[in-house]
């Protein structure tokens, strides 16, 4: 019986022990995979933010109309911001892309109603 009890605990250190190596081993790939994404996220924001400054400077310097301007500016901003989201999201994907597809739905809906008669539009044109 004591030899039973010396081989039974003797298995149960060594399983803690290789649940131990496992988990640190976990950690340290998560920990990395973490560091990773922070990294890419990092270098699409800045690739993002070089793209809208060097748009905004050529629009600086061709002396485009105002409106032009500003809607490449937030174009791209909201490029950029959809891009982050997307990495950083808690969400899963198919999750994510129903998120953005009810948004832009919503957006279009938003814009169109602006849009049709009654609208800035109609005003423009002074009907």
């Amino acid at each position: 019986m004591k030899k039973f009890a010396k081989v039974l605990l003797g298995t149960s250190l060594f399983l803690l022990e290789q649940l131990d190596r496992s988990a640190t081993h976990a950690q340290g790939r998560i920990g990395s995979r973490l560091d990773d994404l922070r990294d890419l996220a990092q270098e699409k924001y800045e690739a993002g933010a070089d793209s809208v400054a060097r748009t905004a400077k050529a629009l600086r310097n061709g002396h485009q109309n105002h409106a032009i301007r500003n809607s490449l500016g937030f174009v791209a901003g909201v490029g950029v911001g959809v891009g982050v989201a997307l990495l950083t999201a808690p969400a899963t994907g198919e999750e994510t892309r129903t998120a953005i597809v009810e948004r832009a739905q919503r957006f279009g809906n938003n814009v169109q109603k602006r849009f049709t008669a009654g609208g800035p539009a109609a005003m423009v044109t002074g009907d």
